[in-house]
């Protein structure tokens, strides 16, 4: 049975309206906007090489920062960003605690609570509707009456922190600061087009002392910014900004707003508010003794909010790293190489596995073994001698290029004669030999110096 998320009927444009929108409407429209050309192919390079699926609607959806229907690539690369993104905070503070929280609810002071987003059931509103002995006043409120007593659906990850502040105080001894961190999908407003949109966000929630939360958002921006730039192979793509007067939301004293500059203009990916102690206490009722905190004096702590869109920074680093490079064949004819040069921590392949000339049977049984050294070491491997297409090196290392693997080992006769390989990298194109034995640490060494720079 098919669930809709709907709006509360007081956000509606009008109550004909709306009845006709839920008896006609069974999807999700799409606004049909014109892509610009670094768009057109970066789009088409994720579909092609297995970071989104393919379909208008998909991709509509990605480019515009939204949670949508990931490939292999995509899923891998996702996940190396969201386990990134949690070790950088969780591990750049010593008291920021992981917490987990509804992603629905009922109470009315959840995310997205009265006016927000709700889950109904399509069958239920459409039992509502087919009454035809209702008068347009009774289906308003019946409708109504089913809004208030269906789920809200958080459309941030904020509200959940300020829930788990009063439960936390005991890890902390009520003692500032401290941080409360979580990832999962949230949902927006639609703009109009009928069907909220899915986002993966981020959430650091700082609870501090309230003569300290500027020079905290500050020392935020830094660590944030830092970060982005840390994977990027473009730094200076990425900047921040302060958030001008008449764009701050309400009860916030200060807003940042993390930028990055595609090529069909800037976006942001990441936005942080100092928004002193009124949220906190509305969310606890004002019950100022239970909040109390120590940093040297007693008070209320001020909260600092961190919020990102992972989705966005997905699309933000697959631009940045596209590279489209020329290069001369082997008759000497100029040619294009596009390149997708992702950090070697972000990559979602890091080795691709391929067989040379030779014995096909024993080079395989060599790949097997290589393989599952790999996969014990916990690096990424795309097996590549599976492939039953007779397929050129040239077009193979193309691909690979394409898909931003960072090395393509090649197993041949002298592997079998006396344990000798060949590497070649995807940032230099250069081909090199290695002993069977040195390969596994050469890579783990390779990530592990990337991820310290």
């Amino acid at each position: 049975m098919l669930a809709h998320c709907v709006r509360s009927l007081s956000r509606c444009l009008s109550p004909l309206k709306y009845k006709l929108q839920q008896q006609t409407k069974r999807c999700c429209g799409s606004s049909q906007t014109e892509s610009v050309e670094p768009l057109g192919r970066l789009l088409q390079l994720c579909v092609d090489r297995h970071y989104i699926s393919p379909g208008h609607t998909n991709t509509e959806l990605f480019q515009r920062g939204h949670y949508c229907s990931y490939g292999p690539l995509g899923k891998e690369l996702r996940r190396n960003l969201l386990d990134q993104w949690w070790l950088s905070v969780t591990g750049s503070r010593t008291w920021v605690f992981g917490i987990d929280t509804l992603s629905s609810c009922h109470k009315q002071t959840a995310a997205g609570g009265p006016g927000g987003l709700r889950m109904v059931d399509s069958e239920d509103l459409k039992q509502i509707l087919d009454q035809e002995q209702l008068s347009k006043e009774q289906l308003i409120q019946e409708v109504h009456t089913r809004l208030q007593k269906s789920p809200s659906l958080r459309t941030n990850l904020f509200q959940g922190a300020l829930e788990q502040f009063v439960p936390s105080l005991e890890l902390v001894n009520r003692k500032l600061p401290f941080g409360l961190a979580e990832t999962g999908v949230c949902f927006q407003h639609s703009g109009g087009s009928g069907c909220p949109a899915e986002v993966t966000q981020t959430s650091v929630v700082w609870f501090c002392s309230p003569r300290t939360s500027s020079q905290w958002l500050d020392h935020w921006t830094r660590q944030r910014l830092k970060w982005w730039r840390k994977f990027a192979l473009s730094p200076s793509s990425f900047s921040s900004s302060e958030v001008p007067p008449e764009e701050l939301e309400e009860g916030a004293a200060r807003g940042v707003r993390i930028w990055y500059n595609f090529p069909w203009g800037q976006e942001f990916l990441e936005t942080l508010w100092s928004r002193g102690d009124a949220e906190l206490l509305h969310t606890h009722k004002g019950a100022r003794s239970k909040l109390q905190c120590r940093d040297g004096r007693k008070s209320i702590p001020h909260v600092i909010s961190v919020t990102g869109n992972m989705d966005r920074g997905m699309l933000a680093f697959l631009s940045n790293s596209l590279q489209q490079l020329k290069k001369e064949d082997g008759k000497k004819r100029l040619q294009q190489r596009k390149v997708l040069k992702l950090h070697p921590v972000l990559a979602p392949v890091k080795v691709a596995l391929d067989i040379g000339r030779g014995a096909t049977m024993e080079l395989r049984q060599v790949c097997e073994g290589l393989l599952q050294e790999f996969l014990e070491a916990r690096i990424s491997v795309w097996p590549g001698y599976l492939d039953t297409l007779p397929t050129s090196m040239e077009q193979l290392n193309a691909r690979y290029d394409e898909m931003g693997v960072l090395f393509t080992v090649v197993i041949s006769e002298s592997t079998l004669e006396s344990g000798v390989l060949q590497v070649r990298s995807r940032d230099t194109t250069i081909r090199e030999t290695m002993h069977i034995s040195e390969i596994k640490s050469f890579l783990s060494k390779y990530v592990s110096a990337a991820n310290s720079i």
